[in-house]
Order: structure tokens, then C-alpha cells, then sequence
């Protein structure tokens, strides 16, 4: 493995590092011939947001695929806390604690901001937790403390149909919360948001990094660089550069294939 690609801490270190949250190594898929993700490899630590960047068709979203399970890798391996995710299924990743936001928000129109999180409170998930599920005082407090991580604590009472893109965007981001993943993954999650809405968005991420790590794919680099500790740069289902926002954007390659566009 070329050791640029590991994080300067780690450089010689043992890549299957138990204290990696995410260790994603020669990861390829193959559609076709068509090797749309390429022998990617990079690691995520505990507490860290990172974003994957690159132009259209670089394997952005088929990396997050292949991560939560949607996708089946054709080679390479996706450990999470030293769990190996290939072989497992989609609500097998999500029990180990891999959440996924897609670029639509996907919520329940004619429920409450309250209802939406509270369907998606764990207990309630199971067929015996459902039958079982009651509103207490833990279902309560939880649902009002993601809310105001999410800016929506006035709005718990508000149809979700009525709610701005953007606050839709935090709704499902709470949904996710409620579950408490120690892996958050957010497809563009900025995509469509007033400048307020990305500021507030980045203040979020800000903080819920705190016990957990998010994956971004974000095309606003504005955005990126509020809230980006790493940045890994995919093009052509390779991995170009990573490192800092600040190494990135003055990669010669990088500012060729993506940023000088």
C-alpha cells in the first residue's frame, strides 16, 4: 500500500489497527468490466469527519455503497471496529452502528418532526420492540435532545411536509442521530441549502462528531472546508490525493482533474 495514503500518524504503523474506526483497503467493484470503485484504500478515526471529493463518476457514492452494504464489494475488505462489513448484510451494518443519509431526504411527509424521530428510535425498530414501544421519559428526552442538535425543537409539533429542504436535511440527519451510530454517512447533505441553512449544517456536524465519525461526499468546498478534518480525492474510482483541506486544493492533480474546473 502506498503509505501517502495513510494519515502521517499511521505511516508504518499496522493498517488493521483495531483503533481505526474505518479501515477500507483495495476496495474494487466491477460492473460490467467496469471497475467503478479501483483499489481504494483510507482510514477513518474515531471523532473525525471526512470527506470524499471528485468529479462526477469518480465512485463517490459507490463507496458509501459498499460500506453500508447496498453494493457487494468484487474485492478488498471494510472493517468497522475491526468488524469485517462485506459479508454482512445492509441491517446487519446498520445493528453495528453504520448510519447512511442519501442526497434525498427520506422522510415521513404527513408525520411530525416528534413522530419522524420517534419511529426511528431503536427500540421501536424490531418487531418486538414495536410491539412493546412506549413513549416514557427516555423516548421523550431523546427525541427533544436531537432536536435541538438539529435546530428543530420548535418545530417537533410541525408536519414534516412543512418543514424548509433544509430542515427536511436535519430531520433525517435526527432520524439517523436517534439511532446513535458511531459511523454517520451523509451523501451531499448541503445540496440545495441557503448559505444560513450550509452554515448551521457545518455547526452541526461540528458537534456530533463528539463519540462518533461522519463520512461526507460534498461537492460545495466552501462547506468542506468548515468541516473537514481529512479529504480524500476519487477520480475514476482511484484515490488521487488525500490529506488536509489545505494539501488537497493545492495538489497540482487534484486542481487539474476537479478543482480547476
Amino acid at each position: 500500500m502506498n503509505a501517502a495514503l495513510l494519515p502521517t500518524h499511521v505511516i508504518g504503523a499496522d493498517p488493521a489497527d483495531k483503533s481505526f474506526l474505518l479501515a477500507v483497503e483495495a476496495l474494487t467493484v466491477s460492473f460490467d468490466g467496469f471497475k467503478a470503485v479501483n483499489d481504494v484504500s483510507f482510514y477513518v478515526d474515531p471523532n473525525e469527519i471526512r470527506v470524499i471529493i471528485g468529479p462526477n463518476g469518480a465512485g463517490k457514492t459507490t463507496v458509501l455503497d459498499l460500506i453500508c452494504g447496498r453494493t457487494k464489494a468484487s474485492s478488498g475488505s471494510i472493517k468497522y471496529k475491526g468488524q469485517e462489513l462485506t459479508k454482512l448484510s445492509e441491517s446487519a451494518i446498520v445493528q453495528a452502528g453504520v448510519g447512511r443519509k442519501f442526497q434525498t431526504p427520506s422522510i415521513y411527509d404527513d408525520l411530525t418532526v416528534s413522530e419522524n424521530l420517534e419511529i426511528s428510535f431503536p427500540r421501536g425498530r424490531s418487531v418486538f420492540g414495536a410491539l412493546t414501544f412506549k413513549r416514557d421519559a427516555e423516548v421523550r428526552d431523546r427525541i427533544e435532545e436531537v432536536a435541538h442538535m438539529i435546530f428543530l425543537k420548535d418545530q417537533l409539533l410541525e408536519r414534516a411536509e412543512f418543514l424548509s429542504h433544509g430542515q427536511k436535511q436535519w430531520l433525517e440527519i435526527g432520524m439517523l442521530l436517534i439511532q446513535d451510530p458511531e459511523l454517520l454517512m451523509l451523501d451531499e447533505p448541503v445540496a440545495g441549502m441557503s448559505v444560513g441553512e450550509r452554515i448551521k449544517t457545518a455547526e452541526l456536524l461540528n458537534q456530533i462528531i463528539k463519540g462518533r465519525s461522519v463520512l461526507v461526499i460534498e461537492h460545495d468546498m466552501k462547506f468542506v472546508e468548515d468541516i473537514a478534518h481529512r479529504v480524500t480525492v476519487l477520480h475514476q474510482g482511484k484515490v488521487l490525493s488525500e490529506g488536509s483541506m489545505e494539501r488537497v486544493k493545492n495538489d497540482p492533480k487534484v486542481i487539474e482533474v476537479y478543482l480547476g474546473h
